[in-house]
Formats: C-alpha cells, sequence, structure tokens
C-alpha cells in the first residue's frame, strides 16, 4: 500500500497531525478505564477500537515519513527524526494490548457483578469462573494500572521526543522570527 501520497501531496504531515491527537486521547481513555472499572464498561469496544486505530495510524505515519524520507533533502535533522520515527510502534503496541486488556478486565467485572447481583433464591446461572474471578481482582487490576502508567508514559514522551524533533527538521532555517514586510 502506497501512504506516501495523498492528493497529490506527502501524507506523512496528515498521519502525525492525527498520531498527535490519537496516542495521548488513547492514553488518557486508557488510563481513565484502569482507574476506574466504571467507566471501562462505559468504553466498552471503544477503548480496544481506539488503541488498534491509534496503532494503525501511527504505523502508517512511519510508513509515510520513510517514503518522505527518501524524497527530501538529506540533513542531520531529517537523519534524526527518521532514526527516531519507528521508535513510538512497540509503545503503541504495547498500548494497544492494554486497552484490549483494561477492556477484558472491565468484562469480565461486569460479568462478576451481574453474578453476584443475581436474585436471592434464584437458581444460580452458572458460576462465575475462576478466569473471571481473577481477571477481575484486585491484584489484577493494580498491575494493568501500573503497566499502563508506564506505557502512557512512554508512549507520550517518545511522541512528544519524535514531533519534536520532526518539527525542527522540517521548519529549521525555513521562516524568521520577525515579521515579513509583504502584506
Amino acid at each position: 500500500m502506497d501512504v506516501g501520497l495523498i492528493n497529490g501531496l506527502p501524507g506523512h504531515p496528515l498521519f502525525v497531525h492525527g498520531a498527535v491527537v490519537l496516542v495521548p486521547l488513547t492514553v488518557l481513555a486508557l488510563l481513565l478505564c484502569a482507574l476506574w472499572p466504571a467507566a471501562a464498561r462505559r468504553f466498552g469496544w471503544v477503548l480496544p477500537a481506539l488503541g488498534l486505530l491509534t496503532l494503525v495510524l501511527v504505523v502508517l505515519t512511519t510508513e509515510s515519513g520513510e517514503w518522505l524520507e527518501e524524497r527530501v533533502r538529506e540533513t542531520a535533522l531529517v537523519e534524526k527524526h527518521a532514526d527516531m520515527g519507528s521508535d513510538l510502534t512497540p509503545w503503541v503496541i504495547a498500548l494497544f494490548v492494554l486497552t484490549v486488556a483494561v477492556w477484558l478486565i472491565g468484562h469480565a467485572g461486569a460479568r462478576r457483578e451481574r453474578e453476584r447481583s443475581s436474585v436471592p433464591g434464584s437458581p444460580p446461572q452458572g458460576g462465575v469462573s475462576t478466569a473471571v474471578r481473577l481477571a477481575s481482582s484486585v491484584p489484577a487490576r493494580v498491575v494493568a494500572l501500573v503497566l499502563a502508567l508506564v506505557v502512557a508514559f512512554g508512549a507520550v514522551i517518545d511522541a512528544y521526543r519524535i514531533g519534536d524533533s520532526g518539527a525542527k527538521a522540517a521548519w529549521h532555517g525555513r521562516f524568521s522570527t520577525s515579521e515579513s514586510s509583504r502584506r
């Protein structure tokens, strides 16, 4: 798939803007759902879908960046940015995995609550499995939260660093700090 050009222009800047929005948005959604189980139940399948969309967008950004690198003048700033470009992918893979895990934990917690709230005296509708109990346990939620915090920090810091290096590569020496006399 050629992600280099969109409507005759390089696709990389378009994908970058999407990634700059989606990485922190996905991080915030993940942390909210990891901290607050009720939020995970309300988000439902949207959380892992957001994680997947973010992953796909970051991969498209990286691929289009590699395409663009071959078509711009080589500078030290471009090389630095290109070298950093693929560093975000492992963080976003982990982000996606954690969105799925937190969604599953929230789903297991909801199932466990439904089982507990069944009407007393009515016949049980099947016991809660050991896997559901384990997945919705406090230790599992704490582990998911700690991992989410680590991955969130890594993903946001790396996205910032890569974006900063890209902005420097694109804009260094290409503008004036004073207003233009042309009007």
